[in-house]
This record gives structure tokens, sequence and C-alpha cells, in this order.
């Protein structure tokens, strides 16, 4: 018996051993992710140490902050303008002041701000949603969900309505005509300015020619 068991016991333990050192290295194998995963990992590292970067830079100056004083601030830019031209078309300082570049100058800085702002790698995806490339309305509709969003669109509504302004001014200088009502449309409903200076420009015309009829 005593012979046996020394024999026996050698038999259980090898095994055993075998056993313990197969699993000790499937264990290993099991915790050390694959290299790709370890790339991903050290990648997502970086991406939340710069995301809780830009976390605590934007905490500084918040953006509903810079988007309500660039709402304000860019609304009163332009009101000058326009009330020289709707108050005095005549005069030779509305003239002077109406023919700078100095608000769209400052109006497209500020813009090109407020788009860097509230730019996203989602953007052009919400611009260009459609499997043509084509603007869609819900794509839309989710990105002016952003105050930044709204503000920048405001400031870019601001620089196009006056840049129309100013030219349907000039063109009643240079022609004699009633500006006042399209310049006043422009300011909020600058299609509609427009259509009216057309308006108003095919009426002239039309009472023109039949002035010009009545004196022959």
């Amino acid at each position: 018996m005593a012979m046996s068991s020394c024999l026996f016991r050698p038999q259980l333990s090898t095994p055993i051993k075998l056993r313990v050192s197969d699993r000790k290295s499937s264990l290993r194998r099991t915790m050390v992710p694959p290299e790709p995963y370890r790339r991903f990992l050290r990648h997502s590292t970086i991406s939340v140490a710069i995301r809780r970067d830009s976390a605590i830079h934007a905490s500084w100056l918040p953006s509903s902050q810079i988007a309500g004083s660039a709402f304000t601030w860019g609304t009163v830019a332009v009101l000058p303008f326009y009330t020289l031209m709707v108050a005095a078309p005549r005069s030779e300082f509305t003239k002077k002041v109406s023919a700078s570049s100095a608000p769209f100058v400052i109006l497209g800085a500020l813009y090109g701000y407020l788009l860097y702002l509230s730019w996203t790698p989602d953007t052009v995806h919400l611009i260009f949603g459609s499997k043509y490339w084509l603007p869609e309305l819900p794509g839309i509709a989710t990105m002016f969900s952003s105050e930044m969003t709204l503000a920048s669109a405001w400031i870019h509504l601001l620089a196009v309505d006056l840049f129309a302004a100013r030219k349907v001014y000039f063109e009643g200088v240079e022609e004699g005509l009633e500006t006042r009502h399209s310049v006043t449309l422009c300011l909020m409903f600058c299609p509609i300015g427009i259509l009216a200076h057309i308006i108003t420009k095919a009426v002239a015309a039309k009472r023109g020619k039949t002035e010009s009829g009545i004196h022959r």
C-alpha cells in the first residue's frame, strides 16, 4: 500500500500542476486585449482628455452668453444704417456711410467666429443628409436647435439683408426712386423688400413712359 500510494501521488500532482498552469496562461491571454483594442483605448483616452480640456476652456465663456451678445450687438450695429437710409435718403452723409464696407467686414468676421464655435463633426451630415447631398428639413431643424447656430444664422441674415437694402437704396438714389418702404421691408422681410423695389421700379418706368407719351 505504501508503494502504491507513493506511485499514485506523482500521477495526481502532475496533471493538477498542468491544469493550474494552463488556467493561468489562458487567463493571461484573456486579460490582455488585442492590439486593435489597445489602440482604441489609447485613442479614447486622448479624446477624453481633449474633450475635458475643451470643456474647461468653453466654461470660461458660456456659449449661451456668446450667442446672446452676438445676437444683440449684431442687431444694434445695423440699425443706424437703416435709420439713415430711411430718414435721410438724399443726404450726402447717408450716401457716404452707406457706401462703407465696414459693417460687412465686422458682420463677416463675427459670423465666421460663431460658425467656428457652432461647428460639430455632424454639421455637414445634417446639412447634406440625403443620399443626393441635398439639405433636408429635419437635419436643418436639428442643427438649428443650438443657440450658437441660431446666432450665426441671424448674423448671416443681417449681413445679407443689409447688403440687399443698400443695393435697393443706391438704385433709388441713381434713378430717383422712392426706396424707403423697400429698405424698411429689407430689414426683416428681405425678399418682400426686394419684390417691393422691383414693383416700384416697374410702376415708375410705366409712369415715365406714360408721361413722355403725354408730352409728345
